[in-house]
């Protein structure tokens, strides 16, 4: 299956949830949450859920509701990073945020609500109630207090200071890293998968997620604002800690490169097939949004 074809069958999955609501009294949170998650992107962590289930021999249709719960999960963090009293963005994927839209509170409860309908969401699928709840767990150790929410803290907590590069590439491993990662685990948890392939997607998620935001860093500043969908050049202006401002753009473009294959090496013997994650960690590695 392409990336393309498992877009397409997430956006048409994540298109059935929450309509019900928009009939209800709730109808207004409903539409909020539903604004930013159908709201485009790319899937990649719905589709890592998928491919790493496929892979470990496991049904994808089954696993669909697990997929949908991670975006469910990544919605929310968009949302609330967006917000005023975080980064204050007025742009996302080409559209107003959520809170420009609908208000900095309803915002914030749509966020809230995606959260707990992520876990919801796995919790009542049809896997094997062991393979929900290992699920459910790595989502709850990916965003928790030593995942992202963890990431976000740091990061804030840092703006005033400059920081290292290990330090840097710590609150980026808990920030974009650990959702990416958790992705991978629940794929495999989702197929039945074995230990080592859990290791070996563990060990990819962690390289491509920090591919990923070496180049979120570059595009920040390499970027045009037409092709990211929000404004460029906020990172530099607001002082925030990035790879670019710390290592400049060719050290930057290294360490991708070097990522980009240490994803691809750890995935080899341990599956039978892995070139659709080859190649989407190497577009991964040149995407320009």
């Amino acid at each position: 299956m392409t990336a393309k074809e498992y877009k397409n069958i997430i956006d048409s999955a994540l298109e059935e949830y929450f309509k019900g609501a928009l009939d209800m009294p709730l109808a207004g949170l409903a539409e909020a949450m539903r604004y930013s998650l159908l709201a485009g992107g790319k899937r990649i962590r719905p589709t890592l859920v998928l491919e790493f289930c496929r892979i470990c021999g496991g049904d994808t249709d089954s696993a669909l509701p697990v997929a949908c719960a991670v975006e469910m999960l990544h919605t929310y963090s968009l949302i609330h990073d967006d917000l005023p009293c975080m980064d204050d963005d007025d742009l996302r994927r080409g559209r107003p945020t959520n809170h420009v839209v609908f208000g900095e509170c309803t915002a914030t409860l749509a966020g809230d609500a995606l959260q707990a309908e992520a876990f919801g969401t796995i919790l009542r699928c049809s896997l094997p109630a062991d393979r929900r709840a290992r699920c459910a767990a790595y989502l709850a150790d990916a965003v928790g207090l030593d995942g992202m929410c963890g990431g976000q803290f740091l990061d804030m907590a840092g703006e005033t200071k400059v920081l290292t590069e290990e330090q840097l590439s710590d609150i980026n491993s808990r920030k974009t890293g650990a959702l990416l990662i958790a992705a991978c685990r629940m794929g495999v948890a989702a197929g039945g998968g074995s230990d080592e392939q859990l290791e070996a997607a563990s060990l990819y998620g962690a390289a491509i997620g920090a591919a990923f935001q070496i180049r979120d860093d570059m595009l920040d500043v390499l970027g045009s604002e037409q092709e990211l969908g929000k404004p460029i050049g906020s990172d530099r202006q607001e002082e925030k800690n990035t790879y670019m401002a710390l290592l400049g753009a060719e050290r930057c473009a290294q360490m991708i490169a070097k990522l980009t294959g240490r994803a691809k090496e750890v995935l080899q013997g341990r599956f039978d097939d892995s070139a659709f994650l080859c190649d989407l960690a190497d577009s991964m590695a040149v995407r320009t949004n």
